[in-house]
């Protein structure tokens, strides 16, 4: 029964994406040029998606209260170190929570990936984020080629991504 409704919450979340409910900008198309961001990184200094232009790029958006993103935060740890000696950079985008809330997590979690901090939400607004998790695949031209509107796991993360590299 709980499975049920986790599945029909999952339709309605996708339904509200496509429709783009409420004045929310949709989901940046596939084919489109990621839009582009600079944001503090956990650890300090900045990233901005330019500089990573010519390297597949995953940019997932999370928040800890997200039931799902931390389990697959976990599993994709292993896919992530097997694909980035390919060139795959993997950002967790932390959507509007403070820095040391976000540092908790990302320790309790335990993975290596770049943590970002879209502290006020205009990275998630511009690309049309509305549930979380939802992860955006970047190729190394900086066009989007793909989205993972939910939980992932490994192999559908790596499935998607291995293509790109």
């Amino acid at each position: 029964m709980v499975r049920r409704f986790w599945i029909l919450l999952s339709m309605v979340a996708v339904a509200l994406l496509i429709a783009g409910c409420n004045g929310e900008r949709p989901l940046v198309p596939n084919g489109k040029p990621a839009p582009g961001f600079e944001l503090a990184h956990l650890d300090g200094g900045r990233v901005r998606l330019a500089d990573l232009r010519g390297e597949v790029v995953a940019i997932r958006f999370w928040a800890d209260w997200c039931r799902f993103c931390k389990k697959e935060m976990r599993e994709l740890e292993p896919e992530y170190q097997r694909l980035a000696p390919r060139g795959l950079r993997l950002l967790a985008i932390n959507v509007e929570q403070e820095r040391d809330r976000v540092a908790r997590t990302a320790e309790q979690i335990g993975y290596s990936y770049d943590t970002l901090l879209d502290s006020d939400g205009v990275v998630s607004r511009d690309y049309g984020v509305i549930a979380l998790p939802v992860t955006f695949l970047v190729d190394r031209k900086g066009l989007v080629r793909g989205k993972i509107i939910g939980e992932s796991d490994a192999v559908t993360f790596s499935q998607m991504v291995e293509p790109l590299l």
